[in-house]
């Protein structure tokens, strides 16, 4: 994860700065020995690529870049010679932009000679493996035929516009002005079929075994409160 590339960044400058300390908090004053601030201050994420499979988590990495030393020249020829290794990194981006004052303010130290350097985070998510298929696919034709009835509520009344849906078919229908509804293709298949209604503000969950044909419809009433 991100201490991986933490330490990937330590090992990079202990072999361009020999024997100096590097430190991943944020910059402080007072700083005399020699060493090298390595702050991430910041995690900016890419859009992931479009792709069939399932795209990786794809983020920069900002890390302000400062050095200190007992003499002002040389922790800048320090500086120098990181930034100029970067800069030959094919993997690494250093900013142009100058850094605001606002963000020496926020950390409580003075200005001074540094840069910001952008690492790539690239976290692969494997693909989720589907289940092994330990027996034969098998094709079945199944007849649709048209399944219909009538939503009543108090007293018989014909429900209007209320809404019928099939969940495990993924179909809906509304009613008519005689609270009829249709629908004109569903698997013949034998079973209970589950139906939710949704009228006036309230939902119902309905099971019926009963076939719903044109000989023998199917009547839904509903008790309605309020």
């Amino acid at each position: 994860m991100i201490d991986q590339i933490d330490r990937q960044l330590v090992d990079w400058i202990g072999g361009i700065l020999k024997q100096v300390d590097v430190s991943l908090a944020p910059p402080a004053e007072a700083e005399t020995a020699a060493g090298v601030g390595l702050y991430l201050m910041e995690l900016v994420q890419s859009p992931p690529a479009r792709t069939a499979r399932r795209p990786p988590l794809v983020m920069t990495l900002r890390y302000l870049v400062t050095t200190h030393a007992a003499k002002p020249e040389d922790a800048h020829e320090m500086l120098a010679n990181l930034v100029v290794a970067a800069l030959e990194n094919p993997e690494f981006e250093v900013e142009q932009e100058t850094l605001p004052l606002s963000l020496w303010t926020a950390l409580g130290v003075a200005p001074r000679p540094s840069f910001v350097l952008r690492v790539p985070f690239v976290h692969e998510r494997p693909e989720k493996r589907a289940p092994l298929v330990k027996k034969p696919l098998i094709i079945r034709h199944v007849p649709l035929l048209s399944f219909g009835g009538q939503v009543l509520g108090p007293e018989d009344i014909p429900l209007m516009n209320a809404l019928v849906e099939l969940p495990a078919l993924e179909l809906s229908t509304n009613t008519d002005s005689k609270g009829r509804f249709l629908f004109s293709a569903v698997p013949a298949a034998p079973g209970p079929k589950h139906l939710r209604v949704r009228a006036k503000g309230q939902e119902f969950s309905i099971n019926t075994e009963q076939a719903g044909t044109d000989n023998d419809p199917l009547v839904i009433h509903l008790q309605l409160e309020g």
